[in-house]
């Protein structure tokens, strides 16, 4: 069989969550195929199909925005509630 996922991730390195970087990975029989970095702004394809399928995103203005966009709606929202948490219990 075949095995498809997605994994998404925040990579962050201090308190100051101006920092985070979002990073959206999309694996097909457990190699990324095509990967969206925020640093980068853009989707990257390590494949002929992540090749293929990176042009075709890119090109896609709103598609872009949206993945651009998850650093403050997933990474800087969750970071900040990890924060308090950790702050909380000290």
């Amino acid at each position: 069989g075949y095995f498809y996922s997605r994994w998404a991730k925040c990579i962050h390195s201090s308190h100051d969550l101006s920092d985070i970087v979002f990073i959206d990975n999309y694996i097909f029989n457990k190699d990324v195929f095509i990967q969206f970095n925020s640093t980068v702004g853009e989707f990257v394809g390590y494949t002929e199909l992540g090749v293929f399928n990176a042009r075709k995103w890119n090109s896609d203005s709103g598609r872009l925005q949206s993945e651009s966009a998850q650093v403050e709606r997933y990474c800087k929202h969750n970071a900040d509630i990890d924060q308090q948490t950790i702050t909380d219990k000290s």
